[in-house]
């Protein structure tokens, strides 16, 4: 009897994914206020409602409390994965005039020299971000609100741009992929059925924002014939449709490919799909990153006599990105004391080494003060934080031998060190010798052989 709760479980967690993320959307509908300025009123985008009626809201301006009607899903599907204690998004509206695209490769775009009629009346654009997603969505709202039970007014999404990544962040020499998709529905029946059947022509363009101006990267118009720009940067997009029913809604891909991105290539991405008169755009924040590499010397082991400072002790932070934000810090750990403590002396960094790569090293310095017999066995670590690392950071440690304690002392490592000096030169003229005789040739060896012999016998008559 256990199959009734098992299927009350599964249907209350069903409820909870359709019900997931935020019922309304609280904006700001900003337009000209005139002499430079701009004039801000609150709005609401009302995504989906409970039981009954919507909530009244007299606080908002009817024309600006805009229920939600989204036949491409795009829109409302994005905010049914919003995180339930992610952080509100920021929103934004304001009018939008339907206009052609201005760059020359999207002129193939436009079948008609004028703005066909169906796309006359009032228009809203619609900008959402947040750090969960950015999109761009063009709304058609009634044209008066209904009065009945509550003042509202409806409003169809006709196109919506969005990302799910807005703020990518790629490890230096990586491929950055950055993540778009859109939708499509168009905003009247008979504009759908005064087209050939099937999705539209589209043209895709991604820029980065450089000191105020987009720079283009790579720009596209799927199916249609004229001459593009060249891609720069080897950049790559897989723009398409995703379907082909005949009078819509349509989903398409836009995603872009940065092959082995450098430093100069963060920044501010832009990417705008561009249809008949109709227009989206959202940006993307690439940020580039490289963890360092940590590495402490004279190691594995740091000798000093008590009373002394042990020598000088470096630590190599080598090939890391960006250059801002790192951290050197020196500790001292085990002891008399144990645990982990500041380790005293003079501490300096050098200056950036900078990489082919974009990339950049440095060396943390550290002159430890004079050591005591009781720090035998301390340990001295070098522990790196930088925005690329986890919030504990990355260390590497070198163990203190105080001489005399345990182990060699200072007189027992010189004495090793002669023995060993002199067992590589024992070593290397032994080998001389034997290099020496093998070059001989043969006949000489003879030779040298039979004066041997000869000698030999010379000094036994002798003797006799």
């Amino acid at each position: 009897m256990k199959t009734l709760p098992l299927l009350v479980a599964v249907a209350l967690g069903l409820a909870t994914c359709v019900l997931a993320g935020p019922a309304a959307i609280e904006c700001w509908f900003v337009e000209d206020a005139g002499q430079g300025g701009l004039a801000k009123k609150p709005a609401t985008l009302l995504l989906r409602q409970g039981p009954g009626e919507p909530p009244s809201r007299p606080d908002l301006d009817p024309q600006l409390y805009l229920k939600v009607d989204d036949p491409a899903g795009a829109l409302l599907a994005a905010f049914k994965r919003y995180p339930a204690g992610a952080p509100a998004p920021q929103c934004e509206m304001s009018r939008f005039v339907p206009f052609p695209a201005s760059a020359n490769w999207a002129k193939g775009l436009i079948p008609e020299q004028s703005c066909p009629r169906a796309l006359d009346g009032d228009w809203l654009l619609v900008s959402v971000s947040s750090s969960i997603l950015s999109l761009s969505s063009l709304l058609r709202p009634q044209p008066e609100p209904r009065r009945e039970p509550i003042l509202i007014t409806m409003a169809t999404v006709v196109l919506t741009v969005l990302t799910h990544n807005p703020a990518p962040r790629i490890q230096l020499g990586k491929d950055a992929v950055l993540d778009l998709s859109f939708a499509y529905m168009p905003p009247t029946l008979e504009d759908a059925t005064s087209l050939a059947p099937g999705p539209p022509p589209f043209g895709l363009e991604w820029r980065r924002q450089h000191l105020g101006k987009g720079h283009l990267l790579l720009a596209v118009t799927p199916g249609l014939v004229g001459q593009m720009p060249p891609a720069q940067e080897r950049s790559v997009t897989f723009a398409a449709w995703d379907d082909n029913e005949p009078w819509g809604p349509w989903t398409g891909n836009g995603t872009f490919l940065l092959p082995a991105v450098r430093p100069f290539q963060e920044g501010i991405y832009l990417a705008t799909v561009h249809l008949p008169y109709l227009q989206g755009q959202v940006s993307l924040e690439l940020t580039v990153h490289k963890p360092p590499k940590v590495s402490l010397t004279p190691g594995p082991l740091v000798w000093a006599v008590p009373g002394e400072a042990p020598p000088e002790l470096l630590c190599r932070v080598s090939h890391f990105y960006p250059p801002e934000g790192l951290e050197v810090e020196w500790e001292l750990r085990g002891g008399p004391d144990g645990g982990s403590r500041r380790a005293e002396g003079q501490k300096w960094l050098s200056t950036l080494h900078h990489h082919s790569d974009g990339s950049v090293s440095l060396f943390g310095h550290l002159q430890p003060t004079p050591v005591t017999a009781e720090q035998h066995g301390a340990r001295y670590a070098c522990r790196v934080h930088h925005p690329s690392l986890p919030a504990s950071g990355r260390s590497a440690e070198v163990t203190l031998e105080v001489a005399g304690l345990s182990g060699p002392s200072i007189e027992d490592g010189i004495g090793l060190f002669l023995s060993a000096f002199l067992l590589l030169g024992l070593i290397k003229v032994l080998g001389w010798m034997a290099a020496a005789y093998l070059t001989i040739p043969k006949n000489s060896k003879k030779k040298l052989m039979a004066e041997g012999l000869a000698t030999q016998e010379d000094s036994e008559k002798k003797a006799q």
